[in-house]
């Protein structure tokens, strides 16, 4: 019982302390079968810890915490199990964090680099991507399965 409860705390202290050392106000528009939404956001990050916070008319909606498992409003869930409700089963399970980072996905595979920043073409079984990492921002594209992520600075709009 006492080993049942150290885990039960260690998940839900994993979600819920805050100690980033960056944090940006970011324009994030993403469209999913689970998700839609366009406005202002924040992406805040450490070294252990990624959060995305959602806003529309300044109140926040939806946040999403990533560490080694992925908690939303609702609860946490393993990264598996976050891209087979939010996104897709197909992808990586490190694709979120990799986006929120302006990182490469599917571990680099196609990466043509640009000024600025790199682009990645990716069509295997059941995707169809299309990742551009640039000096204005994110912008992901599942043409297959009708997903798209984007973030811009604040200023970009």
């Amino acid at each position: 019982m006492k080993y049942i409860l150290l885990i039960f705390a260690l998940l839900f202290t994993s979600c819920s302390t805050k100690n980033y050392e960056i944090t940006k106000t970011k324009i994030i528009t993403i469209k999913s079968p689970k998700i839609k939404f366009s406005d202002v956001g924040y992406v805040r990050s450490s070294k252990n810890k990624i959060e995305l916070e959602l806003f529309i008319a300044g109140k926040s909606i939806q946040t999403f915490t990533l560490n080694h498992v992925i908690c939303t409003n609702s609860g946490c869930m393993s990264k598996g199990a976050f891209n087979e409700e939010y996104l897709n089963k197909n992808y990586p399970l490190d694709i979120l964090q990799n986006i929120i980072l302006s990182q490469p996905i599917y571990g680099g595979k196609n990466i043509q680099k640009k000024d600025g920043g790199f682009e990645q073409v990716i069509a295997e079984s059941g995707v169809e991507i299309t990742y551009r990492v640039d000096l204005n921002g994110v912008y992901f594209k599942d043409k297959k399965n009708s997903i798209i992520f984007q973030i811009k600075d604040l200023n970009e709009r």
